[in-house]
């Protein structure tokens, strides 16, 4: 079953956007007309990223920070660079685009 998210286009450019589906935390972040969707879920202690509500970027909106370390995430593979779980990664959550939308494809 496939779950529909949002419309790619409710997602701006250099943005990101939090989701929760079945108690599944999830956030999307569009880089170069590209969607990236990932686990809410920071490899090093388990926390959430976010800062607020869908603030999942750095100030420059290069990368992905976790609120609680500061720990920094490529957005294009969620490879950790820099912080305490360097060399881990944030869990990619499989999706489809049909009509514009954005739909996870699994929970």
């Amino acid at each position: 079953m496939a779950y529909k998210l949002c419309h790619f286009n409710d997602i701006p450019e250099g943005d990101s956007k939090g989701f929760t589906v079945n108690g599944l935390a999830l956030f999307a972040v569009k880089k170069d007309a590209e969607l990236y969707l990932y686990k809410n879920e920071c490899p090093h202690l388990g926390v959430n990223l976010e800062f607020q509500d869908d603030q999942f970027l750095d100030l420059d909106a290069e990368l992905i920070q976790c609120s609680m370390h500061g720990a920094l995430f490529n957005i294009t593979d969620g490879m950790c660079i820099s912080g305490p779980c360097q060399g881990d990664e944030l869990t990619p959550i499989p999706w489809k685009m049909d009509d514009g939308y954005v739909y996870l494809t699994m929970v």
